[in-house]
């Protein structure tokens, strides 16, 4: 038997013409627990501004004009853009933006208005990567961020040593992540094929905090460094480096035991600290 939020999507889905388009990740949330879940992970107080992606029918919206002092909601898709415009007419404390979010999160000044503020979305999922390297490493970086995402991906994200990939890196190098709680596929319409989760980060560096961190090694440096690292995913870090440095098995194995790592240590296995030791210790073949 259907939930009572389940019919009234599909029928402001009929009325509006609106069909869910898979490749722009639009799955409606159905389950108003969820975004209960949602709220509380973002710790919202009345003096916080939020900035929303991809709101779609507006349900997370709802709970967050209740909640912060003022919603600024970005949406790409028109159709769900003018639904939100009538249903969120008398809201004073929302904001409404038909654009798509990547290339607003490389307008400096666009950010720089925003202020102090948090992001709590329901994030389409094929942007994930991009969105998350945009808002960590921007000028105005947020304070906090919430996102429904796919588990696997909330769970590469907050993976430990033994388990690190590119993507876990450049978040936990910038961040707190955590996994705050599963999310099944049957809270969404259309169904997706996988379950999601809710991913928190927090304590994110600002960009003073981010040039005090690479003051001895710079960022390009250290990204470089381990995409060497990952570049061959079941090969020893060594043999790695050796290759994108060009440089000696003999000399990789060198620089390897002078931060003290095994010569058989693999890219996963190396915490943020030790690929910063590493990027220190190998800035010099850098000109």
């Amino acid at each position: 038997m259907e939930s009572e939020n389940l019919k009234l999507v599909k029928e402001i889905t009929r009325l509006y013409n609106i069909a869910p388009a898979r490749s722009k990740g639009q799955n409606f949330l159905i389950n108003s627990q969820v975004i209960e879940k949602i709220i509380a992970a973002a710790n919202l107080a009345s003096h916080d501004s939020v900035l929303e992606v991809g709101p779609g029918l507006g349900i997370l919206t709802e709970s967050l004009i209740k909640k912060a002092k003022m919603v600024v909601s970005v949406e790409l898709d028109r159709k769900l853009f003018d639904f939100l415009k009538i249903k969120f007419i008398k809201a004073v404390n929302l904001e409404l933006i038909n654009q798509d979010i990547l290339f607003l999160s490389q307008n400096r000044d666009w950010l720089s208005r925003l202020g102090d503020y948090k992001i709590v979305a329901n994030l389409p999922y094929n942007i994930t990567s991009v969105f998350l390297r945009n808002f960590l490493t921007a000028e105005n970086a947020p304070q906090e961020i919430v996102l429904l995402l796919q588990k696997e991906v909330v769970e590469r994200i907050c993976a430990q040593p033994g388990q690190l990939s590119l993507l876990a890196i450049s978040v936990q190098l910038y961040g707190q992540a955590e996994l705050i709680d599963y999310v099944p596929k049957s809270d969404f319409w259309p169904q997706p094929e996988i379950d999601s989760a809710i991913l928190r980060i927090r304590n994110i560096k600002s960009k003073a905090e981010r040039v005090e961190f690479f003051s001895e090694v710079s960022e390009n440096i250290f990204w470089q460094i381990v995409k060497m690292g990952f570049s061959a995913k079941r090969k020893q870090l060594q043999h790695n480096l050796a290759a994108g440095l060009k440089i000696s098995q003999a000399e990789a194995k060198k620089c390897l035991a002078e931060i003290g790592l095994d010569q058989k240590v693999r890219a996963q296995n190396l915490t943020i600290a030790q690929w910063f030791d590493l990027a220190k210790s190998l800035k010099i073949y850098f000109k």
